[in-house]
């Protein structure tokens, strides 16, 4: 478009400049062929004829132009369109999707939520303790793995001062003892204690 339009004002400058030059020739030889005059005429309706053509294709390319832009907003509106109803089938999908999970989840959670029932009734048994060690001497329960001076004096603050005694925990009283130890929970169950609290207390 920008080119014709330079076109047009290129050949009206060109008119311009050849009118300029007729009234020019006019005033210095104060009058004009009647052959140089029908020359003249024919190079004007020339060059009107063109302007008359870029007029056309001017108007040609600004209708152009505008269907082209109804054609761009279309195109737009059908993409919001299409956009829109793209993301109203993920949510539908997602929605779908969640129901089994959902679904299964809770399933799931069943059996644990049955486990844990008694499990947390086992942790409620305390193992019997004593008020001093039998004899007025304690073992050594160092001598158990994961058992350090600080939790031996733990454990005979619990009133656990042989190995007999820890190996006669049942898993109820093995799993308060494990809740139990300040600092070092669940060490009972993790080094295995009764295990070798019955070896010790067999010599």
């Amino acid at each position: 478009m920008s080119y014709l339009l330079t076109q047009m004002f290129l050949y009206m400058l060109v008119t311009f400049l050849l009118g300029l030059l007729l009234g020019w020739l006019l005033w210095r030889h104060g009058s004009i062929s009647a052959s140089d005059y029908e020359a003249l005429k024919a190079e004007r309706n020339g060059l009107a004829k063109e302007r008359d053509d870029l007029k056309v294709n001017l108007d040609a390319c600004r209708s152009r132009s505008a269907s082209e832009r109804e054609a761009v907003e279309k195109l737009r509106a059908d993409k919001i369109d299409l956009q829109t109803r793209l993301d109203a089938m993920k949510n539908q999908r997602n929605a779908r999707l969640a129901k089994p999970a959902a679904a299964v989840a809770a399933v799931a959670a069943a059996p644990v939520a049955a486990a844990a029932a008694p499990k947390a009734a086992a942790k409620s048994s305390k193992p019997k303790g004593l008020t001093a060690a039998r004899g007025g001497k304690a073992d050594d329960l160092k001598e158990i793995n994961g058992v350090g001076p600080a939790m031996e004096k733990l454990l005979n603050k619990l009133g656990y001062f042989h190995f007999d005694q820890i190996a006669a925990w049942t898993k109820a009283e093995e799993a308060w003892v494990d809740d139990n130890l300040e600092g070092f929970k669940g060490r009972v169950s993790r080094d295995h204690w009764i295990r070798q609290a019955k070896k010790l207390a067999k010599r």
